[in-house]
């Protein structure tokens, strides 16, 4: 699934050590990716959606720096924004305006009206107040733009209730039995040309009958639309697909398609993906270095200088990430990331961080190495909703970000500063 693999004991991102990236001066904590992982993700889920022809729109959110979106707009990705300021990295990275699609239950005027500049290719609306507004503000432009209205199919993808978007009880969409009266109340209008049907059902959906049951329902609801003499030319099928946190936990997308594509296939339909975790989340690791070692009761805590506020996904959502030392040594190496090692003279630990909050944690109850001061330590599986979801909580400057390829690697975002802490603070 991915280029980080043990050598001899020490931990390999593609052909370069990880040790020596670190100790060239990158320091830690800092998140490496892979930009040779990046690219085989995409062109993975492309050639299983290719009968369908798809517009294949990377979802920013997951991992927004720009060298990596533009490491995905040359492979031809298209781009899943929700705000203005994604929309802005979209177009900085040279993506085709034509294949960006743009959701978010709360689009300012200023949002909306930057996207009616770049012209970008869909807005997927979440409410009929947006609609409303939506057609407000094209009709007082005297332009016209397309929408896909997203629906609720009501489809419980088994997530964490804090990624569960497909069902009625969410801030997300409409109701599919309210998606008919809306199309009746706008779907004739003309400053606003509604022609699709949009989902998201949740993040991370690993199996795929949750997504069979709501592209049944949508197509269910095209064919009641056009019926009524709707044109309805569009499909986005959204995104959510899982990936591999622990061996063997995610399909992959031949999988998906294998069940997806034979019900799109002849419904006349140009059909959008929109995927993220399932490109990122496997393509960059977050390097962090042990402070202390620390006993307390019957807990043995190590201290590392990575913290809730570079990862935060195990403190909001007691998500798993395998963490591993960077150079174990051979008798230690891996052969591949299992969520249960038995591996003798190991210790179980609680990895935890700097930050003042008992939920500052990257791992709870894992059997590591004996680890010692200034050990480097790799958590895995954290391209995506890592650096994306950073904070500067305690004051602590962002983490720096580094791509490797081949043999080679880059800082594709400088680590902060602590002027860079106050900075927008000081030019006020």
């Amino acid at each position: 699934m991915d280029l980080f693999t043990y050598r001899n004991g020490e931990l390999y991102c593609e052909n370069l050590p990880v040790r020596q990236m670190v100790d060239s001066g990158i320091g830690t904590p800092t998140y490496i990716y892979s930009a040779t992982t990046f690219r085989e993700h995409y062109s993975r889920m492309a050639s299983a959606f290719a009968e369908l022809d798809p517009i294949i729109c990377y979802s920013i959110k997951c991992c927004q720096n720009i060298h990596i979106i533009r490491l995905l707009v040359d492979q031809g990705a298209g781009m899943d924004v929700v705000s203005g300021g994604e929309l802005y990295r979209a177009l900085k990275a040279g993506a085709d305006p034509s294949k960006i699609v743009y959701a978010g239950a709360g689009k300012t005027d200023k949002e909306i009206n930057e996207a009616i500049d770049a012209k970008i290719g869909w807005f997927n609306i979440e409410s009929e107040a947006e609609l409303g507004n939506l057609i407000h503000i094209a009709s007082q432009r005297q332009t016209t733009v397309r929408a896909a209205l997203r629906v609720n199919p009501d489809v419980d993808p088994k997530t964490h209730r804090h990624t569960t978007t497909g069902k009625k009880e969410t801030k997300f969409g409409v109701d599919i039995e309210r998606a008919r009266r809306t199309f009746e109340e706008y779907g004739r209008n003309k400053s606003v040309r509604l022609c699709g049907i949009h989902l998201h059902i949740g993040s991370p959906v690993n199996a795929v009958q949750p997504y069979v049951e709501a592209i049944e329902k949508a197509l269910d609801l095209i064919l009641a639309l056009r019926r009524d003499g709707f044109e309805i030319d569009t499909l986005d099928i959204g995104g959510g697909y899982g990936a591999d946190y622990s061996a063997g936990e995610a399909l992959s997308g031949k999988a998906y398609a294998q069940m997806i594509v034979p019900l799109l296939r002849g419904q006349g339909l140009k059909i959008i993906l929109e995927p993220g975790r399932s490109i990122a989340a496997n393509a960059g690791i977050l390097v962090t270095r042990t402070l202390f070692i620390k006993r307390s009761g019957d807990r043995q805590f190590v201290i590392v200088d990575g913290a809730m506020s570079d990862l935060i996904r195990p403190a909001l959502y007691d998500a798993y990430h395998f963490v591993w030392p960077v150079a174990p040594g051979p008798q230690y190496a891996l052969t591949e990331r299992l969520r249960d090692l038995n591996m003798p003279e190991t210790v179980r630990v609680d990895v935890v961080g700097p930050v003042c909050e008992t939920g500052d944690f990257l791992a709870k109850d894992r059997d590591l190495p004996p680890i010692k001061r200034g050990d480097l330590l790799a958590v895995f599986s954290a391209g995506a909703y890592g650096f994306t979801m950073a904070s500067h909580y305690n004051s602590r400057p962002n983490a720096a970000e580094v791509l490797v390829e081949g043999s080679t690697f880059r800082t594709i975002r400088r680590r902060e500063t602590y002027d860079d802490l106050i900075a927008a603070e000081e030019q006020v």
